[in-house]
């Protein structure tokens, strides 16, 4: 890939990803896959004010190991200099930065149980840190194509074509144009525009329904609203937390989800895909779960903590997004989840209600938002699905037809 071409993504990232403000600190962390792109991102963070930044790299292999050879209390320990890390994090809000490139199927064969056990034994000394920088940091989920995830989305290449073939999906789907900054800024504009339309229709609730058995009722906050794009901190600094994103998402009002909803696509959970599985709720919970692969992992996934299995997340996104229409199955959430509506069990976003500005945490879960240590999004759109709106007025507005946009 040329180096000018990866040199714009870079900057992307670091310009209107997380929107480096000057004199902030910034963290990357990412997978050991292409260095010499996150030396050229480390360059385009200083270029755009950084005061220093980290880079933390992460390596499936070795966590599998871990995995294997530790007890569940040494895998769940938080040691004394990681709670100093992340109060730090807390004090000074640095920008961060993930750049994904995982094997899909990476951790193939690890203990999964005995993984799900540590991260529920930690979670609950993390959350607080957590909390603590909720709303008030930029961060950004952005790609780099790894030689196993590129493989598995391109079987038929030699690892290089693969690689090549993967950066040439990325930078297209991530609107990596001859300025990419322009593209974003129109980009965003057109989410929020469509964001605006939805606020102001005065949402009860969803119904999904799909000719492939999905049929879904879900409740609405309220005091919500639907976002896009870009979004802000507490102290108005603006940010794109996807790249790439094609999303109008909200949380839904926790408890008020009745129906069953049939996945489109395959879900990457901890390493391993699950696919062609069902959820169905009951009084907001998902109360059955079918897989043809993997049931046992998404049994574990709704059941890591008390909000699991509630949603978190209802999420807009047209089959005609230049993700679906790429025709690629990514195996990977960032772009999967973009490719067309999705729903996400767990974690919900207290910055989708009105005024959460002048609200606690606290206050934001008590009108309705999901809380959960996970956030996991999966794929329900397809060419089949429609959606209306029931307004608080009782009328039936139509959102989506045959998957996409109604208006």
């Amino acid at each position: 890939m040329k180096q000018t071409v990866l040199r714009k993504y870079a900057k992307l990232i670091a310009v209107k990803g997380v929107n480096i403000q000057k004199g902030q600190d910034v963290v990357i962390t990412a997978q050991l896959d292409q260095p010499k792109f996150v030396e050229m991102l480390v360059d385009e963070c200083y270029k755009a004010g950084a005061k220093k930044v980290t880079v933390e790299f992460r390596h499936q292999p070795l966590y599998k190991l871990h995995v294997r050879h530790q007890t569940v209390t040494e895998l769940a320990k938080v040691e004394e200099w990681e709670k100093a890390k992340l109060q730090h994090y807390v004090d000074t809000l640095p920008a961060t930065i993930y750049l994904t490139s995982a094997d899909p199927d990476g951790m193939k064969g690890v203990n999964q149980k005995k993984s799900a056990k540590a991260e529920q034994k930690s979670y609950p000394i993390l959350k607080p840190y957590y909390d603590k920088m909720e709303n008030k940091q930029q961060w950004c989920i952005a790609a780099v194509p790894g030689a196993a995830w590129a493989k598995k989305v391109f079987p038929g290449m030699r690892v290089s074509q693969a690689i090549e073939k993967l950066w040439e999906a990325i930078l297209f789907t991530s609107r990596v144009t001859d300025d990419p900054i322009a593209a974003w800024n129109e980009h965003n504009k057109d989410l929020h525009d469509r964001c605006d339309y939805l606020n102001n229709l005065g949402i009860a609730e969803l119904h999904y329904k799909g000719d492939n058995g999905t049929d879904l009722t879900v409740g609405m906050i309220p005091e919500g609203m639907f976002m896009g794009a870009d979004e802000k901190t507490l102290k108005g600094v603006s940010f794109n937390a996807n790249i790439p994103s094609e999303e109008c998402f909200t949380s839904p009002m926790r408890g008020k989800a009745e129906g069953i909803v049939y996945a489109t696509k395959p879900l990457s959970y901890n390493g391993e895909l699950i696919e062609n599985f069902s959820v169905r709720f009951e009084g907001g919970k998902a109360v059955e779960v079918r897989a043809e692969k993997n049931q046992a992992l998404l049994e574990q996934m709704i059941s890591m903590d008390e909000g699991a299995a509630y949603l978190g997340e209802c999420a807009l996104i047209p089959v005609n997004s230049p993700i679906n229409e790429s025709g690629i199955l990514f195996y990977n959430t960032l772009f999967d989840e973009n490719a067309s509506c999705h729903l996400a069990l767990g974690m919900g976003f207290t910055n989708t209600i009105r005024g959460y500005e002048d609200k606690t945490l606290e206050e934001c879960r008590e009108m309705g938002v999901n809380d959960s240590m996970n956030h996991e999004d999966f794929m329900i759109g397809y060419e089949g699905l429609d959606i209306d709106a029931v307004t608080r007025d009782g009328k039936t507005v139509p959102i989506f037809r045959r998957g996409k946009w109604a208006f």
